[in-house]
C-alpha cells in the first residue's frame, strides 16, 4: 500500500510539474494552425538563434571534452600541491550563480575590463558576440564531462595501464586501447549533459551576449523575447525546439543509461 502511494505522488508531481508544462508548450505552439507554427519557426531571427545556439554548444562541446579528459586523468593519476583546489575550482560553475559568472565575464573580458582593454586596440571584441557566449558557456558546462570521467578513473584504477605500459605501448596506445574503452560511458554521459546545458544556458548568455537581434540572440534568449513582444505563438513555437532538443537529450541519456556497462554485465 504504502509503495503504490509513494508511486502515485511521485507520478502526480512529475505530472503537474513536468508533463502538464511541456503539454502546455506544445498545445500553445500549435493552437493557430501548423501554418502559422511553421512560419514562426521560419522566422530570420529565430532560425539565427537557432543557429547560434547549435554553433556555441558545437564549439563548446569539444573543448570540454579537451578539459575535462585533462583535469580529470590529472587529478585521479597525480598527486600534487593545490590538488583538491583544482577540484573545488572545477565545480564551482555548481555554486556561482549563472548571471554573476556572466558578470564577472564582463567586467574582465569587457571594454573597460583589463583584459578587454589591453586587446580593443588590436580590435578584438570578447563580449556581445560568439566569443563571449562560448566563454560563458564553457564555464557553466566545465565540471560535467571531469564529473563522470573522474570516478570512472578513480575505480578502474592504474593497473591495466601499466601492464600495457610494460608490454612496450606508448602513451597514445594506453590511452586508445585500456582508458578509453573504460571511459566511454562516462564520457557520453558528459558530453549529453554538456550539450544539454550550453543548449539552454539563458542566464549568463544573457549578461554577454547584448541581445543583438538576428546576431547575438540564443534560442533561450529568443524566446524571452518573443514573449516579451507579445508574439506568444512564435516564442512558444521557439520554446517547442529547444523543448525538442531537451527531450533529445533525455532520450540519449535513457539509451545511455539502458546500455550502458551496468546493462551489459546484467
Amino acid at each position: 500500500m504504502a509503495r503504490r502511494f509513494l508511486i502515485a505522488v511521485a507520478m502526480l508531481f512529475l505530472a503537474a510539474m513536468v508533463g502538464l508544462p511541456v503539454a502546455a508548450i506544445f498545445y500553445r505552439a500549435f493552437a493557430e494552425g501548423w501554418g502559422r507554427y511553421v512560419a514562426a519557426i521560419l522566422d530570420p531571427e529565430t532560425l539565427a538563434a537557432i543557429r547560434l545556439t547549435v554553433v556555441a554548444a558545437l564549439i563548446v562541446l569539444p573543448l570540454n571534452i579537451v578539459f575535462g579528459l585533462a583535469s580529470a586523468w590529472a587529478i585521479a593519476r597525480y598527486r600534487f600541491p593545490g590538488r583538491r583546489i583544482l577540484l573545488v575550482l572545477i565545480e564551482m560553475p555548481f555554486a556561482v550563480s549563472p548571471i554573476v559568472a556572466g558578470l564577472c565575464f564582463l567586467l574582465i573580458y569587457g571594454a573597460y575590463g583589463p583584459v578587454g582593454a589591453l586587446l580593443e586596440p588590436l580590435g578584438v571584441q570578447l563580449m556581445f558576440n560568439l566569443t563571449g557566449i562560448v566563454l560563458v558557456s564553457l564555464f557553466v558546462t566545465s565540471p560535467f564531462v571531469m564529473r563522470e570521467i573522474l570516478p570512472v578513473l578513480m575505480v578502474t584504477g592504474e593497473d591495466e595501464e601499466k601492464a600495457a605500459l610494460t608490454l612496450g605501448a606508448n602513451g597514445w596506445q594506453i590511452f586508445r586501447f585500456v582508458v578509453l574503452p573504460n571511459i566511454s560511458w562516462g564520457l557520453a554521459y558528459g558530453t549529453v549533459l554538456t550539450m544539454a546545458r550550453a543548449m539552454g544556458e539563458f542566464g549568463a548568455v544573457s549578461v554577454v551576449s547584448g541581445a543583438i537581434r538576428g546576431e547575438t540572440m540564443t534560442l533561450p534568449l529568443q524566446i524571452e523575447l518573443l514573449y516579451n513582444d507579445y508574439n506568444a505563438t512564435g516564442a512558444f513555437a521557439a520554446a517547442t525546439v529547444l523543448t525538442g532538443l531537451a527531450l533529445v537529450t533525455l532520450a540519449l541519456r535513457g539509451l545511455l543509461e539502458r546500455f550502458g556497462p551496468r546493462r551489459a554485465h546484467s
